[in-house]
């Protein structure tokens, strides 16, 4: 019996690490916060399931492959902070995240061509940017604000978000007319060729 136990558990030991590399290779274990397709190499889900992604679908997504990320997905990637003064409360923050150019990145995404990004919203909204001026405007996914996990209900749980106070374009606007190029609430990222 005990030779049995040891032969059953050498065989489990024996499959742990292709069990763990394919966990590393993309699982998504939370609940997916950001969802990147178009031009793209790397993914880990299939096409999208119009029964089952209904806010995609909803917005008229399409796509045949995407790369979906979590929360721990997006604190492992390296971050940027900025702290502008926002529209809402007139103060200035601290928000955190990594660049869009790196979450892009994390797809497979070549940044070397003309793109056109579109970051799209919870409530539909969508703004559309060249790589270029994503570059430019050194704009960040945010993911927290002053410390703190952005919150669904509030801005989050990711806010497509440039310094708006140190880009020229914006600085000398109005309060309340420098993030409109800066959806809260992003979900899905498309990438395609510039038009």
């Amino acid at each position: 019996m005990k030779k049995r136990d040891f032969l059953n558990r050498a065989a489990l030991i024996g499959l742990l690490p292709t069990a763990t590399a394919h966990a590393a290779e993309g699982a998504v274990r939370g609940p997916v916060l950001l969802t990147v397709s178009g031009s793209m190499t790397h993914a880990n889900r299939g096409p999208l399931d119009p029964a089952l992604d209904q806010m995609l679908s909803k917005h008229g997504v399409k796509f045949e492959k995407a790369l979906e990320l979590d929360a721990a997905a997006l604190d492992r990637m390296p971050k940027v902070t900025i702290k502008p003064t926002l529209e809402y409360d007139a103060r200035v923050h601290a928000l955190s995240g990594p660049l869009v150019t790196t979450v892009l990145e994390s797809a497979g995404v070549a940044l070397g061509g003309g793109l056109s990004v579109g970051l799209r919203a919870v409530d539909g909204y969508n703004v559309v940017l060249s790589l270029a001026d994503l570059r430019n405007y050194r704009m960040i996914v945010a993911t927290h604000m002053d410390g703190r996990p952005l919150a669904l209900g509030g801005l989050g749980p990711q806010w497509a978000v440039y310094d708006a106070d140190r880009l020229p374009g914006f600085k000398d606007k109005p309060l309340k007319e420098r993030f409109a190029l800066c959806p809260w609430g992003v979900y899905h990222i498309e990438v395609k060729p510039a038009a």
